[in-house]
């Protein structure tokens, strides 16, 4: 799966939480993630050189914007990993940051789960 795939995919899921995600999906979602919110804060800076550190207005509307469809993803990945999609909280608990990046960086399941059938068994 391509970097641009991947996003084509989160955008088109924007709210879908059922099914699966791999992990090209889900990693190649958080960079576009990262790498947006970078730009943005950049831009932000530029435009708006007196509000550094209150309220950045850019980062914030993009950051709105992905929330439901990065959340999304995210419960989609755990799925992919036989978890339910509410395991995406436990990183609010920080010893939790450990299992979940296990989670997000372990393969999929091979066979089908509760989730949904396996990505490669899918014409």
């Amino acid at each position: 799966m391509s970097f641009f795939e991947a996003i084509m995919i989160c955008f088109s899921k924007y709210v879908t939480f059922a099914g699966r995600a791999n992990r090209s999906e889900f990693w190649y979602c958080y960079l576009f993630l990262a790498v947006g919110a970078i730009i943005t804060a950049i831009i932000d800076i530029i435009i708006f050189p007196d509000w550094v550190g209150a309220f950045s207005p850019l980062s914030t509307v993009f950051s709105l914007a992905l929330l439901l469809p990065f959340d999304a993803v995210s419960a989609r990945r755990m799925h992919d990993v036989n978890r339910s999609g509410w395991w995406q909280l436990i990183p609010l608990t920080i010893i939790g940051i450990i299992p979940y990046t296990y989670w997000v960086t372990k393969k999929s399941d091979p066979q089908d789960n509760n989730f949904g059938p396996n990505h490669s068994q899918i014409n």
